[in-house]
């Protein structure tokens, strides 16, 4: 099977609401957008924060996609948009209205991370040094899903970011975290 294969079937089955074909997308694609990202603003959070709103709305938007058009070339142009829609923000002040996200796909890890296996062993103290090494805004959503026990919808209305850009800050901390943890 090819690469190409292994990625349209995986976008199908992202299409059928499989988190675990998300989880797998999000990976395969994570380092590309980002440092597309990172070349164009040359800031590392400024580049951070865009790539999580390309995944998120890649993901929102994921049934939309053209097979007949490269996956990877379809999350550039998401990403480049969200640079160029970050680019008018900084030049306008304007107030934002975001839509009512219904049907939003759930963005789910299902499997226990390493992280999680931490939490279910109550090894807190050890945990928490781990999530320090995390950077501010993933110690944030970490704290407020697993020690605040908040519900994604809390989350997003206590950071007032859209739910999907907090489901996928969430599934790349904890992957962060599960490097940290794995490299000990």
């Amino acid at each position: 099977m090819s690469e190409k294969s292994d990625i349209y079937s995986l976008i199908i089955k992202a299409q059928e609401g499989n988190q675990k074909a998300f989880n797998s997308l999000l990976n395969t694609y994570w380092k590309d957008i980002y440092y597309f990202q990172f070349n164009k603003c040359n800031n590392e959070d400024e580049a951070e924060d865009i790539t999580i709103k390309t995944f998120a709305r890649a993901f929102d938007k994921i049934s939309s996609f053209n097979p007949n058009f490269k996956f990877k070339t379809w999350l550039y142009t998401i990403s480049n948009n969200l640079y160029i829609d970050h680019l008018r923000k900084q030049k306008t002040e304007t107030v934002s209205i975001h839509k009512d996200h219904h049907g939003i796909h759930r963005i789910i890890d299902e499997e226990p991370s390493p992280a999680d296996q931490l939490i279910q062993q109550q090894n807190l103290a050890q945990l928490k040094a781990f999530i320090r090494k995390l950077k501010p805004h993933y110690q944030e959503v970490i704290n407020l899903r697993y020690f605040q026990e908040l519900s994604y919808k809390e989350i997003s209305e206590k950071l007032d970011e859209p739910m999907n850009n907090i489901k996928v800050k969430l599934l790349r901390a904890k992957k962060l975290l599960a490097e940290i943890i794995i490299n000990k």
